[in-house]
């Protein structure tokens, strides 16, 4: 849905700067929460579109099996959403904005519960417990089909035990049960109703008289289960009929739930700035207002397209579009922009154009720091050659008749856009109609730029405080344009200086400048044109430096509030830390006072009750009781370390720990073989480790101990041995049985279909034990043979004398 939506321009745009602003606000929040989620998917691409198959409902079509799970599908997918981002907004009040979209939408649980109640989406099947009546016709159905599969089996076998056929064959003709028999043996079968024979009439297919009843009754039940089923559908179709209205709601709002997470990619992938969108009318300085201030403040604003194709083409060698400043200053409604010809004018202006429009519809601008501009009801602009053979209208009447439309519709909150204004005609009336225009519009829209070679229209500004002047650089040293903006600037147009840089010929381009001396002869060309380029570089040089001290400054104060922020952060950690420190040591220190007072009290009451020559074993179990106590505290001081054992190599019967296992106990079966592994034996459990998770039972360290704490650690290292089994990584091959398919006693079909249930019903990484026993092998074959095929099996290992009659595939 938000692919086409994209795609057919259906995308949110908003009405009024608040509804702009919150466009904007859900554009920040999808970016928060694409920085919470990072790696975790949201689920937006399992919702469908439901608006054909709701339109149908409503039509009183009847909807699929199909349709109704992708209706629960989908209404699912959308609580989902809903609450990952409701979970998301508790860690963090960014996210709230996109909770606010689907806020209050109904997601239909009960709609959801009656189809999956009803209807088996895995296996697009509608099930018994439907309806009472479904279960009575199925039930009786399968009752009836076991009676007409034990007659045909019967019969069937008689026939081949009889020759009248090579083997029992039991198939269906013309949607009724029958056997299949040689034609020349059909009177086996007396009374038999013929329903097909084989192409080459050898073979019929007869209905046993005995089979004909029956039959009928499978026709009938099939009959009546269908007619339910449809019943069911029915039912089903109207609730989603009665949800039209709900679940269009649903839809639309995670549309605009879609197409925010869209704008935020969009604004990650060409790291764009939130844009500060301005309603207040500015006031203009006759009115009181401050010249200095801007109405559009754009720090280093790139042509969104070109960008675009630039961060789209896996070419590294694109160079990227010049970044422009675009300042408007508040007082100002009409901005003239004059330079050479292939300078930028015309790129500035749909620079600006599409960014208006991008802030309208809450996209982040391919800017820097923070722009600021106002917003618009309506961008209208004159950009192209609207020229047309077929309304008769020439270039210049093409303009005319374009700007005749948009000074109809402008209002005082638009931003117009002329480029190239009123040229194509005689430049003394063209400069006259395109002074009047902009006098016309000055007081009548928000802000108007224009593009012009007319040096007449940039002299507006000497006495009409409303304009403002700008114009594109032109290097004098390169005689190519730098395509940045010079405000408050009046540029050149150099036609002949970019003739002569595209290679034009010298002869007509000398020529030329001598008619320029005679059509301007108090003017020096070549002085103007230096002294403007002098005065070009020492600004460029003045607004370098300027920058340069702005970045180092605010460098600077980054840097200052970043360690002042570190110094706080560390104090509060390190107080937090001490205080949780304290803490621990003062429960652990309470913990071991309380039990060390329990064995006080308890040794000398058995002390009362104990006889003499049972002393010596009560001291032993006190002195025992205090080491573990100990022992919990610092357990460090009573652990020995552990030695190295780089070749050990267990041998059969042997006691050890296996670290695999959690430091379990065991004992070694099996010593290890060529694949260094060893079978070990815990309980009833057997596995088979990696010689490395295997290790000896610790030795003491020192002689001279005293037998209480070689008592004391024993007890230790036996509660070490007695640790909670955990397993590793890596799987451990533990038979049990929910992992062991047992297809012993069953036909060729039935075992292939319960092993296809049983590799779709295991987790990836997990292990299936098969046992198919030994046998004629037939099972055997059939198992490894789909083993081999089946896109879910990484490997398997066929029965050896360890695995007899099993064998152990591994799942992906």
């Amino acid at each position: 849905m938000g692919l086409s939506a994209t795609k057919n321009a259906e995308i949110p745009v908003g009405n009024s700067p608040e509804e702009s602003r919150n466009l904007l606000d859900e554009t920040a929040a999808a970016l928060a929460a694409m920085e919470m989620m990072e790696s975790q998917r949201l689920g937006l691409s399992e919702i469908q579109d439901l608006s054909d198959i709701v339109e149908r409902a409503v039509a009183g079509q009847l909807l699929t099996v199909r349709e109704l799970c992708s209706v629960r599908s989908t209404l699912m997918a959308a609580t989902s959403v809903f609450q990952k981002l409701r979970k998301a907004a508790i860690s963090d009040k960014r996210v709230t904005p996109l909770v606010d979209i689907v806020q209050g939408c109904d997601f239909k649980d009960t709609l959801q519960q009656k189809i999956g109640f009803c209807i088996d989406c895995n296996m697009s099947m509608i099930l018994d417990r439907a309806s009472e009546d479904l279960e009575i016709i199925r039930s009786e159905r399968r009752r009836n089909m076991e009676k007409l599969d034990s007659l045909l089996k019967k019969i069937s076998t008689k026939i081949f035990q009889a020759g009248g056929i090579d083997r029992p064959l039991m198939t269906q003709r013309r949607s009724r049960m029958c056997v299949a028999i040689r034609a020349t043996h059909k009177s086996l079968l007396p009374g038999g109703v013929v329903l097909s024979v084989s192409s080459s009439r050898a073979t019929c297919y007869i209905e046993p008289k005995e089979a004909v009843e029956l039959n009928n009754m499978e026709v009938r039940h099939a009959n009546s289960e269908k007619a339910e089923e449809m019943a069911i559908l029915s039912i089903l179709t109207s609730e989603v009929s009665t949800a039209q209205k709900d679940i269009l709601h649903l839809l639309n709002r995670i549309l605009g739930l879609d197409i925010a997470f869209a704008r935020a990619s969009h604004a990650k992938w060409m790291n764009g700035v939130y844009p500060n969108v301005t309603s207040e009318h500015t006031k203009t300085a006759g009115l009181g207002g401050d010249h200095k201030s801007l109405s559009v403040d754009i720090d280093s604003a790139q042509h969104p397209l070109l960008l675009g194709s630039v961060l789209g083409s896996p070419n590294d060698g694109m160079i990227f579009p010049v970044p422009i400043d675009i300042k408007v200053e508040s007082r100002a409604k009409v901005v003239v922009i004059s330079g050479p010809n292939t300078g930028g004018k015309t790129a500035l202006l749909k620079t600006l154009g599409l960014i208006s429009l991008m802030s309208k519809s809450g996209m982040y601008l391919p800017a820097k720091n923070c722009p600021r501009l106002p917003w618009f009801d309506l961008i209208l602009a004159d950009i192209g050659d609207p020229q047309s053979l077929e309304q008769s209208l020439s270039t210049f009447s093409g303009h005319i008749s374009r700007i005749r439309q948009i000074l109809d519709i402008a209002s005082e909150n638009s931003l117009v856009l002329l480029d190239e204004i009123c040229s194509g005609t005689d430049p003394s009336e063209g400069v006259a109609l395109a002074t009047s225009i902009l006098q016309y519009i000055k007081n009548r829209v928000n802000v108007a730029v224009v593009s012009t070679h007319y040096s007449d229209l940039s002299r507006l500004k000497d006495n009409e405080p409303q304009f403002q002047n700008a114009a594109m650089e032109f290097s004098m040293e390169t005689l190519q344009p730098t395509f940045r903006v010079l405000w408050g600037s009046t540029g050149l147009s150099n036609a002949l200086r970019v003739a002569k840089s595209i290679g034009f010929n010298k002869g007509i381009l000398e020529n030329a400048h001598k008619w320029t001396e005679k059509l301007n002869p108090e003017q020096d060309v070549e002085r103007k044109g230096s002294l403007f380029q002098s005065l070009v570089e020492e600004r460029n040089k003045l607004k370098l430096q300027a920058s340069k001290t702005a970045a180092f400054h605010r460098d600077l104060m980054n840097l200052y509030h970043e360690l002042e922020h570190e110094s706080h952060d560390l104090e509060k950690r390190e107080r937090a830390l001490l205080k949780k420190e304290t803490q621990k040591v003062q429960e652990d220190l309470n913990s071991a006072k309380s039990k060390m007072q329990r064995l006080v009290a308890e040794f000398e009451s058995q002390l009362e009750v104990t006889q003499a020559d049972q002393y010596n074993s009560l001291i032993l179990r006190t002195e025992e009781a205090v080491a573990e106590i100990i022992e919990a505290c610092c357990p460090n001081d009573l652990v020995s370390v552990e030695e190295e054992y780089s070749n050990y190599s267990p041998q059969a019967g042997e006691k050890v720990l296996v670290t695999g296992l959690g430091d379990k106990l065991g004992t070694v079966v099996e010593e290890p073989g060529d694949d260094e592994t060893v079978l070990v034996q815990h309980g009833k459990i057997r596995v088979r480790i990696k010689k490395k998770d295997i290790k000896p039972l610790p030795r003491s360290t020192s002689s001279q101990t005293s037998n209480r704490s070689l008592r004391s650690k024993r007890q230790i290292n036996m509660k070490e041995l007695g640790s909670v089994l955990q397993m590793q990584s890596e799987p451990v091959r533990i038979q049990t049985s929910k992992n062991t398919l047992d297809l012993r006693g069953m036909r060729a079909e039935e075992a292939v279909h319960q092993l296809d249930m049983a590799i779709s019903g295991r987790d990836s990484g997990s292990i299936l034990f098969i046992i198919h026993g030994m046998g004629t092998g037939v099972i055997k074959e059939l198992v490894l043979e789909r083993l081999r095929k089946h896109t879910r099996v990484s490997r398997y290992e066929q029965a050896n004398p360890m695995n007899h009659g099993c064998t152990v595939a591994y799942i992906k």
